[in-house]
């Protein structure tokens, strides 16, 4: 029981600290970005871009296995200075998986509801060449039939998947599969991986 509760408590000051880097993240970004445009007064919240790659007969996806958090995503990552989403996900893509892609079309816009997750962009894209190599990020990549898809995929991966899958106007949600809760209970069912998740989200990542 002891144990447990040091757990729980190394994971209360954790997300504690992960809220107080990123409040300061946001503000050295709000800070630079009003030195370079004086006339704009609202802060860049930090965005992400994810992007869903099926095969011609949209029965298998594409996925990596990341080497910070050993589970399965679809590749994406944060959006760089100066860089739009459109931009930021066909860069993504070539450095996590070797493709060169060409977007298909905007699947949705999902909103976060709390410091785990960032306001993200989905995208449906297509492989214009290139063969599947992994990065200094990725440890595997590799197409998986939507009817076999690895147990350890996070939220809200599936979920995105799903509504790639719809080929619908664009969504526009809030990430409500992303909550503390589901982090608590991922926590006494795969410790480790959550505690990796924690310490890459305030920047210490393990690529091993």
């Amino acid at each position: 029981m002891k144990e447990i509760l040091k757990e729980i408590e190394f994971l209360v000051k954790t997300l504690n600290r992960l809220e107080v880097i990123e409040r300061a993240a946001i503000l050295k970004e709000f800070m630079t970005f009003n030195k370079t445009n004086p006339i704009k007064s609202s802060p860049v919240l930090p965005e992400s871009v994810i992007g869903a790659v099926f095969t011609s007969d949209r029965k298998s996806v594409l996925l990596i296995q990341r080497c910070d958090v050993p589970v399965w995503t679809l590749p994406g990552g944060g959006v760089e200075l100066n860089e739009s989403p459109e931009e930021a996900i066909v860069r993504e893509i070539a450095e996590e998986t070797g493709f060169t892609v060409q977007l298909q079309r905007l699947v949705g816009v999902y909103t976060p509801i709390n410091k785990l997750a960032k306001h993200t962009h989905v995208y449906e894209c297509i492989i214009l060449k290139g063969s599947p190599s992994t990065s200094s990020e990725t440890r595997a990549v590799q197409f998986f039939p939507l009817e076999c898809l690895p147990k350890l995929i996070p939220p809200p991966y599936r979920e995105w998947i799903t509504d790639a899958l719809l080929m619908a106007p664009p969504i526009y949600k809030a990430l409500s599969s992303v909550t503390y809760f589901t982090l608590f209970k991922n926590f006494f069912l795969h410790p480790i991986l959550v505690i990796r998740f924690l310490l890459a989200r305030i920047g210490w990542t393990i690529n091993s």
